[in-house]
């Protein structure tokens, strides 16, 4: 299990690799072929994935949802930060 980090505006995430990922009906799923686990993401989850495929920073991600959905900035920045946290810890991206 990855170690705890903390995930602040400039922090850098970036996919892991070895997933495998594909659209369905609307979402994300992903499938980590070492582990044997798949995973599924929303519509919005599915959108950062997409971002992760390049190294960003919080900030930059933060910037394209807001830029794509209405949403107070302190509560988008929860959600990233925690749904990033939750990809931390199983493993499915890096944190620099």
């Amino acid at each position: 299990m990855a170690v705890k980090k903390e995930i602040g505006l400039d922090t850098v995430v970036v996919r892991t690799v070895g997933l495998v990922a594909a659209d369905l009906d609307g979402e994300k799923v992903m499938l980590d072929i070492e582990k044997g686990k798949y995973f599924g993401l929303n519509n919005v989850g599915g959108q950062v994935w997409e971002l992760l495929a390049q190294p960003h920073t919080v900030r930059e991600i933060l910037a394209a949802l807001q830029e794509e959905y209405l949403v107070e900035e302190q509560e988008c920045l929860a959600d990233i930060q925690a749904f990033l946290s939750e990809l931390y810890t199983r493993e499915l991206i890096k944190i620099d």
